[in-house]
């Protein structure tokens, strides 16, 4: 595959597994690592920090560190990641109403 193509690279960056699911929950504002795991039933803490961390280094992604006890942290789309709202949008739109 040509790797200038536009799907290519978006796939490089949001086709793992999980990594679609964590922006669709971003999209709908800033969250923990809690609650984001709880929202992804089934993802293994290790694998969420692992792809939290990919989408940082992606600049889609922004990690927000409160130093308060207990220590907590926030993620929250950066504008990059804002701009996946749309790719998200149609997925969510076409799985709606694709036959089954």
């Amino acid at each position: 595959m040509n790797n200038s193509c536009g799907v290519e690279k978006t796939l490089k960056i949001i086709g793992t597994k999980w990594t679609a699911l964590i922006i669709r929950d971003l999209c709908d504002g800033t969250r923990r690592f809690g609650q984001l795991q709880r929202s992804l039933e089934g993802i293994s803490p290790r694998t969420l920090a692992l792809r939290l961390k990919q989408l940082e280094n992606e600049g889609i992604v922004n990690r927000k560190v409160f130093e308060e006890i207990p220590l907590h942290v926030e993620y929250s789309l950066t504008n990059k990641g804002n701009s996946l709202r749309d790719i998200i949008s149609k997925m969510r739109e076409w799985g709606d109403n694709v036959s089954s």
